[in-house]
């Protein structure tokens, strides 16, 4: 057993631990600590789900089994440092636009998860994945990364209370003075001086302490008990829905949800391995397209155990700061996903008001692309300016998707750009316009 855990043993030789400049200590520390800085989602998936109409419980199950499988595969298979889970503003889009904004069952968007997984495994199969990123403007990725991360931050300080509708204006401040709006804004607090202080696992150790601080104000309240079986999936398990599949709306769904799924992923991949100095000598992701294909299996799967779309995590870059080079460090990611598994009850009890503070970091943490946004071209700030604002007020993800590509190719044929207009993103355009039409 020793002689395993050695570094010149299996596990380093599979891996290449040592080839890599690590060690087998460093590798399983690392994963850890990308676990603790994306624990939260435990919490925030199954609250996000359930306003779909899904069982908590079953989307807790199903969260923490997607994310042990993918971030398996992304570390035997791929061999690198990344985890996945369902992604936030993945699982925004499924939950408030295509169920409760188009008004489709949560059947219906599982169904779209599962037919995107299978589309992106035979895009990737296939290396015709680039010239789908292509179609979108680059300005206008960068923008829905940022109009993203406000939608989350809404969401969030909506859920706990800290923004209501209000008389005669959109949305008005509610009363932070007192229950779930007066915790949530404790916790951001809490976790804000976490994130400056730079504790590893800021995110889930601010919510922790914020249901604390709630059990006196009776916010939340202690479960009977800690460690339990894992609740049944069988709600939300193979629950597809196929009459619905030759819509335009699906045909609108697939595609944000493919667009989506791969800028998180490709962005997180070139980000995180770039940073830890992973990029071979032409500057590319070793194993990009195996870890392409973890992703898109691990989307698939996940539609099956009954989650929303699973993608790799940014905070893997948690990580990879502490070491991390080796698919090691996602193989103890998986590990303590499957640990968490058990202890459904202490994640159960976490209310709005404490997943507000995550909410709103992982919305923070979604706006650094906006530095990169060219606002000196007018046809290319005002589509990425659209992109962003009419995500959080259209409470719709694809609808700001919807106003930035359209902008874009008006304000481009129309000022003597047209040459800058590529005929994918025409394409992408003129499907935009069908969901206005039909």
């Amino acid at each position: 057993m020793k002689t395993i855990f050695k570094n010149d043993g299996m596990v380093d030789n599979y891996f290449g631990i040592t080839k890599s400049g690590s060690n087998i200590k460093r590798e399983i520390i690392a994963g850890i600590t990308t676990f603790m800085t994306m624990a939260y989602i435990l919490i925030v998936n199954p609250s996000i789900l359930s306003q779909a109409g899904m069982d908590s419980g079953a989307v807790f199950t199903a969260t923490a089994i997607s994310a042990i499988i993918s971030t398996l595969i992304m570390g035997v298979y791929a061999k690198l440092p990344f985890a996945q889970a369902p992604g936030m503003g993945l699982n925004a889009f499924f939950a408030f636009t295509v169920v409760i904004g188009m008004g489709y069952s949560f059947q219906f968007a599982l169904t779209a998860v599962f037919l995107e997984g299978i589309i992106f495994i035979l895009l990737t199969a296939f290396n015709v994945r680039e010239a789908i990123v292509d179609s979108i403007p680059e300005n206008i990725k960068k923008a829905i990364s940022v109009g993203i991360g406000l939608f989350i931050a809404v969401i969030g300080l909506e859920g706990a209370g800290v923004i209501v509708k209000g008389e005669g204006t959109l949305i008005s401040l509610g009363d932070i003075t007192k229950g779930p709006a007066l915790l949530a804004i404790i916790g951001i607090v809490i976790t804000g001086i976490l994130m400056a202080r730079n504790v590893k696992g800021a995110l889930f150790i601010g919510m922790i302490i914020t249901a604390i601080i709630g059990i006196p104000m009776g916010i939340t309240n202690l479960p009977d008990a800690i460690i339990s079986a894992p609740p049944s999936i069988s709600s939300v398990f193979m629950k597809f829905e196929w009459h619905n599949i030759f819509s335009i709306d699906m045909l609108i769904v697939l595609f944000t949800l493919l667009f989506m799924d791969m800028f998180d992923t490709i962005g997180t991949l070139v980000g995180v391995a770039t940073k830890a100095k992973m990029l071979d000598s032409e500057g590319k992701v070793p194993n990009i397209k195996k870890a392409l294909l973890s992703d898109a299996i691990g989307t698939t799967l996940g539609a099956c155990l009954g989650t929303s779309t699973v993608s790799t995590f940014v905070e893997s870059a948690a990580g990879v700061a502490e070491g991390g080079r080796t698919g090691l460090t996602a193989v103890s990611t998986a590990i303590m996903f499957t640990l968490a598994l058990f202890f459904a009850p202490l994640f159960g009890v976490i209310t709005s008001a404490v997943t507000c503070s995550a909410l709103v970091l992982v919305g923070l943490f979604m706006l650094e692309p906006i530095k990169e946004i060219d606002l000196e071209d007018w046809t290319e700030a005002l589509p990425a300016f659209l992109t962003i604002i009419m995500m959080p007020l259209a409470y719709s993800i694809s609808d700001g998707m919807v106003f930035g590509v359209l902008s874009y190719i008006i304000l481009k044929l129309f000022t003597g750009k047209y040459k800058e207009l590529t005929i994918p993103t025409i394409v992408v355009g003129a499907v935009f316009v069908l969901k206005f039409m039909i």
